[in-house]
């Protein structure tokens, strides 16, 4: 087996074990070297260990998702685009179960920073329709979100329940922009 060292082993031996994640097969460094046609040696200029090798896949996973969500945001309405994004990521975890479990298994608590990520792109959005309280927006959303593609990959949903989503999503969306800000309470 030739050892290959351009950078672009990296991206290579991400997508292969991306492939073998979803195909439920060993993701392991040696399986991906084999699959690679590399040394077994080869993948370890790139990941310390298996765990490494399994961040980077669920990082390839959120920029994806990312790109997913941007797409979908392409709309000029606030409502239309944030259900579009609803749409698109209960989509991304139906084409991507394994992808879509190993990117949120470590999650640590909480919502993630707004940044420059798919949680940012909702976010961005929501800052249009519910900019008052806006922590309590995001929450809100991206835990029905969540929850109805997490229900979709454990069967809770049925396959072809993409009308019944697009309207479960317009009442989420819709709330979150007519909702008046919570009155503070002592």
């Amino acid at each position: 087996m030739a050892d290959e060292t351009p950078p672009d082993l990296r991206a290579r031996l991400i997508a292969i074990a991306l492939d073998a994640l979803e195909r439920g097969e060993d993701v392991g460094l040696r399986a991906i070297a084999r699959d690679a046609g590399v040394s077994a040696m080869a993948p370890y200029r790139h990941f310390r260990d298996k765990a490494a090798l399994l961040a980077a896949v669920a990082m390839r996973g959120f920029d994806d998702l990312k790109a997913v969500l941007l797409d979908a945001d392409q709309r000029a309405d606030a409502v239309a685009a944030l259900v579009a994004q609803g749409e698109a990521y209960i989509a991304f975890a139906r084409a991507n179960p394994a992808l879509f479990r190993l990117m949120f298994a470590g999650h640590d608590g909480g919502p993630p920073p707004a940044d420059d990520n798919a949680y940012g792109v909702m976010v961005r959005r929501l800052q249009q329709l519910a900019p008052v309280n806006l922590d309590a927006a995001a929450l809100a959303c991206w835990s029905g979100v969540h929850g109805m593609a997490t229900l979709a990959l454990d069967g809770g949903l049925p396959d072809d329940a993409t009308a019944l989503e697009h309207a479960a999503l317009t009442l989420i969306v819709r709330g979150l922009a007519g909702a008046a800000p919570p009155s503070s309470r002592p």
